[in-house]
């Protein structure tokens, strides 16, 4: 147990010792400072500019940047949507494989362009490589440096700035921080033992009947999968995604995985501070996740060590939850990787989440309920801080100080959008569609865990696409056949269309509806003037206001969704509890 502790401890001092190094990379990436890139790309980002129109040096306004994210995510969703329904026809296309069924066509393009990569489909029977790549891989870097632009966007207006310009900022997220970052990682992945190789799936023997024959998928692996780390974005090649040895091979892979999911997010922090010039505000806020994170490793870890009481009863001594888990990983590995997933909204996975404990449900829900600890590619970010408005709000009524932040008033339009962002949307993306399927247990949502278990299943599915996570509780029938099943003659099945187009609704509506209030905020925020400090101004910079934020976080956001905790796994933690006699 106690190396398992040491592997978690090493895993966070690494975590937190790259934030003020890479933090201030991308403060100077896109403050337009001098980078040790820059004799590479200045040139390569000026041809781009001039061929898309693009002028660098002109802001937007809120409303501005917000059309333009619109504008081009529509365009790219067009084009994803057209390459998949025709992939049976385009090259990279070694299998064969034929187009999908309309509606997981459009579940995958919405999901992948809205950074959530929740997958309804296996990658090794549903798509081509052609689809794996100029698809999804793309929407990859696209998704991810969208999320990447609104939250310095955000940054630059709560600190005063103009917005900037979404297109330049796109461009930079791409070529400066995540295009570099992949490509080393990349050619690790590659030494490590991911296959990289256009090459289709290669036929053995088995070992138990050489004449037996078995098919082993394989394809363009590695470089998926950086960005798929990186970038939050979680979709995996395989089916089992980084619980494939092709995907994830080692203890190597794994720690680079667990870092590179959870870099920008916990970085962004430290840049807001280099914009404030507040890097001591900046380590207080950062404190507000990491400690959160903190607490739901240790949650969850000691569940899954603990193990099922049950299961532990037929031993005759107690022993780790290792049900869904790679024996390569063990408990930790998989505690730890399912608190980072759900706590970046990367949504890889190298477990089943299905398996895990009531405490693992129970933490990785709540992650996907705050979105803050440390939350998603730069939209995560951003509710921190509109989590901190709020605070800094009710605060100061309470103890009779003016509402300010950085100098500047928190008045009734900043706390009409962050109240909406954060009591209103989440909330209606995640518990209405999960009332309606779960008005039709058997018709539509397809329980295959009735009682509390079943009705977990349910809220996570949506809870992971409104908070863009992706990651799966599974146990719901939300696969059509695949592609060569249906050509045969399989039909398809209306619990499957149901979860494609129903989740279609939170994912759209969990990424756009808070990137529009989030640029509205900080175009607000932006516009005001700043006021000097007196001594009637509430201080943000303290130890005493970081943990009234982090109350704030707590009430304002977990109490929303306590009662669907309470009927899932807390209930389903009761019943285990009382079966065993141990309550």
């Amino acid at each position: 147990m106690l190396q398992g502790w040491i592997q978690i401890a090493l895993t966070l001092l690494i975590l937190v010792a790259i934030t003020p190094f890479f933090g201030s990379y991308m403060a100077r990436v896109f403050q337009d400072r001098k980078t040790i890139l820059d004799p590479i790309l200045n040139p390569i980002e000026k041809f781009i500019y001039s061929l898309v129109g693009v002028r660098a040096k002109e802001d937007m306004t809120g409303w501005q940047y917000a059309r333009a994210i619109l504008y081009s995510n529509i365009i790219m969703g067009l084009l994803i949507f057209f390459i998949i329904m025709n992939q049976g026809w385009l090259p990279f296309n070694p299998t064969g494989v034929p187009a999908p069924t309309w509606d997981t066509a459009l579940h995958t393009t919405i999901s992948f362009i809205t950074n959530t990569n929740q997958q309804h489909y296996s990658g090794e029977t549903y798509l081509s490589y052609g689809s794996q790549m100029l698809a999804l891989g793309y929407l990859m870097f696209t998704s991810a440096a969208t999320g990447l632009a609104v939250g310095i966007a955000f940054i630059r207006g709560l600190t005063g700035r103009p917005l900037g310009n979404f297109y330049v900022d796109l461009i930079r997220a791409i070529t400066r921080v995540l295009l570099p970052i992949s490509l080393v990682g990349a050619i690790v992945f590659i030494m490590a033992g991911m296959p990289e190789t256009l090459a289709g799936p290669v036929v053995v023997p088995t070992l138990e009947n050489p004449a037996i024959s078995q098919a082993i998928a394989r394809g363009p692996v590695a470089h998926f999968e950086i960005i798929k780390e990186l970038g939050e974005n979680g979709g995996g090649f395989f089916a089992i995604n980084s619980a494939h040895p092709f995907e994830n091979p080692n203890g190597l892979t794994n720690l680079i995985e667990l870092v590179a999911m959870l870099s920008i997010p916990s970085s962004l922090i430290y840049t807001y501070g280099i914009y404030a010039n507040n890097i001591k505000q900046a380590w207080l806020v950062y404190s507000i996740p990491l400690t959160i994170l903190v607490a739901f490793i240790i949650i969850t870890a000691i569940g899954e060590y603990n193990g099922n009481p049950a299961v532990n009863a037929l031993l005759g001594s107690p022993a780790p939850n290792l049900e869904g888990k790679e024996v390569r990983f063990g408990w930790v590995q998989s505690a730890l990787y399912a608190v980072f997933t759900t706590a970046s909204m990367c949504g890889a996975v190298n477990s089943l989440h299905d398996s895990f404990m009531p405490d693992g449900g129970f933490i990785t829900l709540s992650n996907m309920f705050l979105q803050i600890v440390f939350g998603g590619q730069g939209t995560g970010t951003a509710y921190l801080f509109a989590y901190l408005l709020l605070a800094v709000f009710v605060t100061g009524l309470m103890v009779g100080r003016t509402p300010e932040f950085l100098g500047r008033k928190i008045e009734k339009n900043e706390v009409v959008l962050a109240s909406f962002l954060i009591l209103l949307v989440h909330p209606i993306a995640i518990l209405i569609p999960s009332a309606i399927a779960l008005a039709f247990p058997d018709q539509l949502a397809g329980i295959s865990n009735p009682g509390f278990h079943g009705l977990s299943q349910v809220i996570y599915e949506y809870a992971s696409a409104a908070a863009n996570n992706g990651s799966g509780f599974e146990g719901l029938g939300d696969s059509q056949p695949s592609p060569f099943a249906i050509a045969t003659g399989t039909p398809t099945t209306v619990t499957a269309l149901w979860w494609n187009l129903s989740t279609c609704f939170s994912l759209l509506a969990g990424r756009y509806i808070p990137i529009v209030a989030l640029l509205l905020l900080a175009d607000s925020m932006s516009r005001k003037q700043a006021v000097p400090f007196t001594p009637g101004t509430l201080r943000t910079d303290t130890g005493l206001f970081t943990g009234i934020t982090m109350g704030v976080i707590l009430i304002m956001g977990a109490l929303t969704f306590f009662p669907v905790l309470a009927l899932g796994p807390i209930a389903e933690a009761f019943q285990i509890s009382i079966s065993k006699g141990i309550g």
